[in-house]
């Protein structure tokens, strides 16, 4: 049976803003035409519509930077980035085939499939090394190229050490330069999502 129709959520979130028990809401793994009909539905109510999309984004999912990009540009909306780490594997826990014993992808086998295939791991060994040619860490590039996105609003990071956590939130504060941002659009060439 289907859900609600995106008229129904829209008039649903809509209530509760006017109910003063939210104040805004955002989508999650949607569409650019999902976010252009619930912002279509919103206007036409003459309520609010959602002020952010969570969806994943790193440098090995791009999805965003296609034509997403341009609807939150003329939606004037932000991403909330999830996985900017690509599961863990951007923090390079996994170069060269390692398996660590505690890390999600060695202890769930269904989890990440899309970030599990060999060109990913590819795309990180190749990343990894312009880290080091840049004097960087792993998560610093990763991270990094995900704050210098234009449309992003705020990373979602995940830890399961104090010691990640705070290697996380001090790689976020980093700012990447105009050549390592040069250097990661030519890898993007050949990793391109």
């Amino acid at each position: 049976t289907a859900g609600p129709s995106i008229r129904e959520q829209v008039e649903g979130l809509a209530a509760l803003i006017k109910a003063g028990k939210i104040r805004h809401y955002g989508l999650s793994n949607e569409t650019a035409w999902g976010v252009c009909e619930f912002r279509r539905v919103a206007r036409e109510l003459g309520v609010p519509g959602p002020v952010t999309i969570q969806n994943s984004c790193s440098l090995v999912s791009r999805g965003v930077d296609n034509d997403l990009a341009e609807v939150l540009f003329r939606e004037q909306m932000s991403l909330l980035a999830y996985s900017p780490l690509g599961g863990g594997i951007l923090a390079g826990k996994y170069l060269g085939g390692a398996q660590p014993a505690s890390a999600r992808y060695t202890l769930f086998d269904s989890v990440g499939a899309r970030f599990r295939k060999p060109i990913v791991h590819e795309a990180s060994a190749a990343y990894a090394t312009l880290a080091r040619e840049r004097g960087l860490s792993l998560v610093q590039l990763a991270l990094g190229y995900v704050k210098s996105r234009w449309y992003l609003g705020a990373m979602i990071i995940g830890a399961t050490t104090m010691a990640q956590l705070e290697e996380n939130i001090a790689a976020g504060q980093f700012e990447l330069d105009g050549p390592t941002l040069a250097d990661i659009a030519e890898l993007q060439i050949r990793y391109p999502n």
